[in-house]
């Protein structure tokens, strides 16, 4: 069965696997060995399932504020994946993608029931909702789902409400996707292709484990007021107790089964 392979965001209730990397990095994996390259709005998801309960399967939280334990998807030999190709270069990726994950399933026997939905600038055009309702139900009810990439000038100038980036992060915040793995390892045989020197890069080895739904991307009260006939911004900076405990099981969990260095930021 596959495991877990690319930067894996973990949504509550029915432990779908969102692959991303908002940040626009390619990540390249053969085995276990990932490569990150940096690509204009562009980044490359793979598919990550877990088959059984003893495989990865960190915390989602049943609300934003109360996290429960969360299972791994059952075995079986059918998935349902939603499919998010996204913006620019993102539908490419997407078909890329869905070649590999045709010879993977071939390979390991089983079936990917493989359904389009619309994210980003795409769906701005199509539907005037960076990520419209529709997309939402059909990602909750997937397997899992696979997000390619989002973004681009042409929307950069829109209200924030109708940038690509606002349907992401509704995204997080409506499926519950609080945990991001960053993996960044060091292909001996890319390593001079580095603008970083050998002697830098060389054995680099480094999962980041980074929080996506707390801090000051939801936290409240927010805003700009007018204090003595000027504007005055403010974000509030906040996690729960649980939102912290549930990002360090997922970190300590996959520490615990590939690494052996555990550093706390």
């Amino acid at each position: 069965r596959p495991q877990a392979i690319i930067n894996r965001e973990i949504k509550k209730d029915k432990n779908i696997v969102t692959t991303t990397t908002e940040t626009q990095e390619q990540e390249t994996t053969t085995n276990k060995t990932i490569s990150t390259m940096k690509l204009p709005f562009a980044t490359v998801a793979v598919l990550a399932l877990t088959g059984s309960s003893a495989g990865f399967a960190p915390f989602a939280p049943s609300s934003p504020r109360a996290p429960t334990p969360l299972k791994a998807v059952s075995k079986k030999g059918s998935y349902q994946i939603t499919l998010l190709p996204g913006d620019g270069i993102g539908p490419e990726i997407m078909t890329a993608c869905k070649e590999v994950l045709g010879a993977l399933t071939k390979r390991c026997g089983f079936e990917l029931q493989m359904t389009d939905a619309l994210i980003g600038g795409a769906a701005i055009d199509e539907k005037g909702d960076p990520f419209p309702d529709e997309s939402l139900e059909q990602c909750m009810k997937s397997d899992s789902v696979l997000l390619s990439c989002i973004g681009g000038y042409k929307w950069d100038s829109n209200p924030r409400e109708l940038r690509p980036e606002t349907g992401l992060l509704k995204m997080r915040k409506s499926m519950g996707l609080f945990a991001n793995l960053r993996p960044a390892k060091v292909l001996p045989q890319l390593i001079d292709a580095s603008t970083l020197k050998r002697e830098v890069v060389e054995g680099v080895d480094v999962m980041v484990v980074r929080e996506l739904t707390g801090d000051v991307y939801f936290g409240t009260p927010k805003g700009i007021d007018i204090v003595d006939g000027k504007r005055v911004g403010y974000n509030n900076m906040i996690y729960s107790e649980g939102e912290i405990e549930r990002i360090a099981r997922v970190a300590g969990k996959f520490v615990s089964t590939f690494f052996k260095m555990f550093i706390q930021i």
